[in-house]
């Protein structure tokens, strides 16, 4: 994963769709959606890691 847009790939591959037209929204619910996932332990401690690390970059920079 490189990109937010990766983060949402694979949110897809689970039936996860986040679109509500507020970035800082969207990137907060991506947050809480890829916890749900670890907790369920249906994604793998790296993937986690990666996808927290490029949504919270990503959240940083979009709330400057």
């Amino acid at each position: 994963m490189n990109s937010v847009y990766d983060v949402m790939q694979l949110l897809k591959r689970f039936g996860i769709y986040v679109y509500t037209k507020d970035r800082i929204a969207d990137l907060e619910m991506m947050e809480d959606e890829i916890r749900e996932l670890y907790k369920m332990q249906m994604i793998e401690a790296k993937d986690f890691q990666v996808a927290m690390l490029l949504l919270r970059k990503d959240l940083n920079n979009s709330k400057m």
